[in-house]
C-alpha cells in the first residue's frame, strides 16, 4: 500500500494499492513499513490467499469480460505503531463480491491483473460459469383486461387490486 500527498484542503493524502505480488514462498508476517518519507510512505501487507470458488463464477465472468481485468482491494484505515495506515482485508477477482464489500460501506480499490492471471481467470470461467437462461415473458396486449392485472400483480405492483 501505499501513500502520497495530495494538493487538497480536505484530504492531505490518498493510500492506494501498488501493486499485488504473487510470490508463493513469501511467509505470513507483521504488516512492515517498507519507506516512510513525506512524499511516499509505502507498507507491505503477506499472508492472503487467493481461492476461487465455483459459486462466485458470475462475479469472475464479470472481471474477466470486461477488457481489463483487477485484483478489487478491501482495505481500512488502521492505526499501526502510532501511525494510520491502510490496511488490506480482503483481495478477490469476483466483481459481485467487491460490489456486496462497497455496498456494505468498504473502500475497494482496483489494479490491473497481470497477463497470467487474467488467462487462468478466463480458464476458471469457462470451467464454472453457466449463465442462466433467459426466460421469455409474454406482454399482455395494450387492451388492459386480466393479463395486464395480473402481470402487475406478479411484479409487486397494485394494478391488481
Amino acid at each position: 500500500m501505499q501513500r502520497k500527498p495530495l494538493a487538497s484542503r480536505w484530504q492531505p493524502f490518498q493510500w492506494a494499492p501498488v501493486e499485488v505480488l504473487l510470490e508463493p514462498g513469501l511467509p505470513a508476517a507483521p504488516p512492515r513499513c517498507l519507506r516512510h518519507e513525506e512524499d511516499d510512505t509505502r507498507w507491505l501487507f503477506t499472508g492472503f490467499e487467493l481461492r476461487l470458488y465455483s459459486d462466485e463464477a458470475e462475479g469472475y465472468f464479470l472481471n474477466a469480460d470486461s477488457g481489463a481485468p483487477c485484483w478489487f482491494i478491501m482495505t481500512r484505515l488502521e492505526e499501526i505503531d502510532g501511525v494510520e495506515v491502510a490496511v488490506p482485508h480482503s483481495v478477490t477477482l469476483s466483481y459481485n463480491e467487491a460490489a456486496r464489500l462497497m455496498d456494505g460501506g468498504e473502500k475497494v480499490d482496483t489494479l490491473p491483473v497481470p497477463p497470467l492471471i487474467a488467462e487462468r481467470l478466463v480458464e476458471f470461467v469457462q470451467a464454472w460459469y453457466r449463465p442462466e437462461p433467459k426466460r421469455k415473458r409474454r406482454k399482455p396486449s395494450f387492451e388492459g383486461g386480466a393479463a395486464v392485472a395480473q402481470m402487475a400483480a406478479a411484479e409487486g405492483g397494485a394494478g391488481g387490486r
